[in-house]
């Protein structure tokens, strides 16, 4: 698919990995719709990036606010093609801690319902719009790209909740791309390592730098930017489907 076709869903797209997918496919002639909570930063970048985006406040581990959100985003952009999952929440928690107790089930859930169960939800309302879409030479009608995490390979204490989540979205990906073949769409994975997004914003400088130095090669953390090029390689390669791409400078979390 050429990214001047795309006609793309982008969740989390106000900020972070989704904001960078948001301006690379506007840079590449491309139409996005934003599907975010923080509507103050989603119509900002609207605004900014004029008639080539559409954002759409919307709270994706809620079905009434997807199902009203994909239908806006299908009028809004004459149709959809490309799905790129990108939002999430983090945040660690210990499944037991001396000091506060039991991990609150509210705590697991909630990562569970936006990282996995939202990006499923996102998916089977956007699906039914794509089969419509006229296969290209191909034979191909739409691309979904789902962000998953090295967590979900290598999580790290407190990290149980988060990297089940992330790892699910993993395991989606093979039976959703067998299952969606016939129909031409292709469904892939990214897993990033620590990447510069708001999501760093509050660490310490002692502790920023010590995130960089764990990076064996490039020593820093990798750059919304950098994602959005891996995006859009899944996005143009027709061959790429039912697996997960790594992007985390070779970092292994200890």
């Amino acid at each position: 698919m050429e990214m001047n076709t795309c006609k793309a869903i982008v969740t989390g797209g106000a900020s972070g990995l989704g904001e960078a997918c948001v301006r690379n496919i506007v840079n590449h002639g491309g139409n996005a719709a934003i599907f975010d909570m923080q509507k103050e930063k989603g119509e900002a970048l609207s605004r900014e990036l004029k008639n080539n985006v559409s954002f759409i406040q919307t709270d994706i581990s809620n079905e009434k606010s997807v199902n009203t959100a994909v239908e806006k985003a299908y009028d809004r952009l004459e149709g959809i093609n490309v799905v790129l999952n990108c939002a999430g929440i983090g945040g660690p928690c210990k499944v037991w801690s001396d000091s506060k107790g039991p991990m609150p089930m509210e705590f697991v859930n909630q990562r569970i319902n936006i990282n996995l169960v939202g990006t499923i939800c996102v998916i089977v309302n956007a699906v039914k719009k794509i089969i419509k879409n006229v296969p290209n030479e191909e034979g191909e009608r739409g691309v979904i790209v789902n962000t998953s995490s090295g967590a979900a390979f290598q999580g790290q204490i407190g990290q149980a909740a988060y990297s089940a989540s992330k790892a699910g979205v993993i395991g989606l990906s093979l039976p959703m791309a067998r299952e969606l073949g016939k129909h031409g769409i292709r469904v892939m994975a990214i897993a990033p390592g620590i990447f510069n997004t708001p999501m760093f914003s509050r660490v310490p400088p002692k502790v920023y730098e010590k995130l960089n130095n764990s990076v064996p090669f490039p020593k820093r953390m990798g750059k919304s930017s950098e994602f959005a090029q891996l995006a859009q390689h899944i996005i143009e390669n027709p061959y790429l489907n039912g697996s997960v791409i790594a992007i985390d400078g070779a970092l292994r979390m200890s």
